[in-house]
């Protein structure tokens, strides 16, 4: 089936709308590889996982008005230091839920649609007439692993609004701004600077009054924004990771929607 908007999202290539008829038999395979993550750097995430995501990954907002929270996996495009070739991280760190709902989201099959169906990536191998994996349907009813498919789709929709929300009033409150980084590096004089995208901007952080501060603490902004800065000093490692796999970022990466 055609792609069902001109823009996909990141990872897939097709949304066909899943439906008991036509995928009666279909089933899942249980994977544990990810092989459509080699090469990717940035991952969007929802602020629900920032206090996770923070212990591992840099976070950081891509440009643009319409900017998301995104987590850093590599320093540039092509670079993902956390998994191997064939896709499977190299070690027991947290994966975030964008990643997760793969082959799967919620998305509207026309313009006009007021309702979200579940749909799904046509082109991923986990998902088909197989012989072997868990049924997505039993008796043509939604079977238990898809129930449980579902519900976390719909918890990830919900979670992409709290996130929305969260950018709209960052960007109302006018907290953003070009990020830069420096790193230095062993045996060279100058550092590498790392642009490309936006971060809290800490002197209008600390210049808001007592009252905005209250009141963004109370509503859990400000922890949020403390997770994203505290961060930061991640890319240091990333930095350091890539120096090891001899990836090492040699150009200034952009982040755009």
């Amino acid at each position: 089936m055609a792609s069902m908007a001109p823009a996909l999202p990141l990872f897939y290539n097709g949304l066909e709308p899943l439906s008991s008829d036509t995928h009666r038999d279909w089933k899942l395979r249980q994977r544990d590889s990810a092989p459509f993550l080699v090469g990717q750097h940035a991952i969007p995430v929802t602020v629900e996982e920032f206090p996770l995501v923070q212990r591992r990954y840099p976070i950081v907002f891509s440009l643009g008005d319409d900017a998301v929270p995104l987590a850093l996996m590599g320093l540039n495009e092509g670079v993902n230091t956390f998994v191997n070739e064939e896709g499977r991280f190299s070690e027991n760190v947290y994966v975030p839920a964008y990643i997760r709902r793969y082959p799967f989201m919620l998305a509207k099959l026309a313009p006009e649609a007021q309702e979200l169906s579940l749909c799904f990536d046509p082109t991923a191998d986990v998902i088909g007439a197989f012989d072997e994996g868990q049924p997505l349907f039993d008796g043509g009813q939604p079977s238990d692993l898809l129930k449980e498919v579902l519900g976390f789709n719909e918890m990830f929709e919900q979670a992409g609004q709290r996130t929305a929300s969260f950018m709209r009033e960052m960007k109302e409150l006018g907290l953003l701004m070009e990020g830069e980084v420096s790193i230095n590096q062993e045996g060279k004089d100058q550092p590498f600077v790392y642009r490309g995208f936006q971060m809290v901007n800490e002197e209008k952080l600390t210049a808001m009054r007592g009252d905005q501060l209250r009141k963004i603490a109370q509503s859990g902004l400000l922890a949020l924004v403390y997770a994203h800065l505290f961060s930061l000093q991640l890319m240091r490692d990333i930095f350091a990771r890539q120096a090891v796999q001899g990836t090492a970022p040699v150009q200034v990466p952009v982040f755009t929607n």
